[in-house]
């Protein structure tokens, strides 16, 4: 079966009951058919119009676009919001920079975060060494020597994760504000994008890191067990100012999750959304599903991608999606892979799927295994099978 259309703009034919439009037209001649399988989900039906503009067949007809330009400039209702998010240059205006200030004197940290915990080597052997000889003082002091400067920057790194919350707590507050829609606050205010963006790739950078470095939780586990040793001995503990047992508890909690800040995140953004009841929930999970879409829109285009001026770009976008969609699926009742959900999921796998296999494989075991609601009953059977 075979439609109608002028290049670039699907329609239909007369008597498909489609309504009638306004001014503008375009001779017959410069129509072409097209098979009814391209035609474009969701996109106005129009019609075909004769001089005096009767919506019925007849020998000289003119397709009428009118409030149609508009689609062939945005297709938000065929693949999402339809724009270019400056990952690389964008600027804040006046109007954003006072939380811009505020989240860049925290991002401006998170670079020698990741570069301090890419580094960590932790004290494998001296705990080793302290364990198997307990009754050898020297290996039990230079074991507590090692751990405990190892401790001081695990406690940074989570610190960093309480000033993270915070910052995005602010960019949401920003980017889901009445009266704009998110697609509005994202294509406005660009450089809170960009630093929401930055925070998630950060989130994924880390926890990447941490999930591959087991010597953390052994470290602070010995620190825990020596510490408590030393108080029941009333043995004074050198370093035990620096992390009282309060704040031992707390990164216990934080440590002990398989990806730290994205649990740090997923919580910031489910107590904004109880914090402000007034903001209906979707401002929020629509921001997140929005970003989601911007990233996949950009990647897959190559008029957008040829924007790109740093290789980088590409893998910091991949990183962002992935970010986002499993954010979204922790803060959104049914989550991200529901048919409900706002992301098109299939596409963002597809996207991924695109590039070297070797660049997107942690990503992709980021989504098997780090969202919330993949093997739910709800997730069809074909992106189960996509993500195996």
């Amino acid at each position: 079966m075979w439609r109608w259309a002028a290049p670039g703009l699907n329609a239909t034919r007369p008597g498909d009951g489609a309504e009638s439009c306004s001014s503008l037209v375009m001779p017959w001649s410069s129509w072409q058919p097209v098979p009814i399988l391209k035609l474009t989900r969701g996109l106005p039906r129009v019609s075909y119009k004769n001089k005096r503009g009767s919506c019925h067949p007849g020998k000289s007809r003119y397709l009428n676009m009118g409030n149609l330009l508009k689609v062939l400039t945005c297709t938000d209702l065929e693949q999402g919001p339809n724009f270019f998010l400056d990952f690389e240059n964008a600027q804040p205006t006046e109007s954003e920079k006072e939380i811009y200030n505020q989240v860049n004197v925290v991002l401006k940290d998170a670079e020698g975060i990741l570069e301090d915990l890419q580094s960590y080597r932790g004290a494998g052997h001296e705990i080793r060494e302290a364990i198997q000889h307990p009754a050898d003082e020297k290996l039990q002091e230079k074991a507590w020597g090692a751990v405990v400067p190892l401790v001081g920057k695990l406690k940074k790194f989570y610190e960093f994760s309480q000033r993270l919350e915070a910052a995005l707590r602010g960019l949401l507050g920003a980017l889901t504000s009445t009266p704009y829609s998110p697609t509005q606050h994202l294509e406005r205010e660009q450089a809170l994008a960009k630093q929401f963006a930055e925070i998630l790739h950060f989130t994924l950078r880390f926890d990447e890191l941490k999930m591959t470095n087991p010597a953390i939780q052994n470290d602070f586990s010995y620190y825990r067990r020596t510490l408590s040793r030393m108080r029941i001995n009333n043995v004074p503990a050198e370093g035990e100012n620096e992390v009282n047992n309060e704040l031992a508890n707390r990164m216990s909690l934080f440590y002990a999750e398989a990806t730290p800040m994205l649990k740090t995140l997923s919580d910031a953004t489910t107590k904004f959304v109880s914090e402000n009841k007034n903001l209906p929930i979707e401002n929020t999970t629509d921001c997140l599903s929005t970003m989601a879409s911007v990233c996949r829109v950009m990647l897959e285009t190559p008029e957008y991608r040829s924007r790109f001026t740093n290789e980088e770009t590409v893998s910091f976008c991949l990183r962002v999606m992935v970010g986002v969609i499993i954010l979204y699926d922790h803060v959104h009742p049914v989550g991200a892979f529901a048919k409900t959900s706002k992301i098109d999921m299939k596409g963002c796998i597809k996207v991924l799927k695109d590039q070297p296999p070797n660049s997107v494989e942690g990503l992709l075991n980021a989504l098997r295994y780090t969202t919330k609601h993949l093997n739910d009953e709800t997730t069809s059977k074909q992106i189960k099978s996509m993500l195996q």
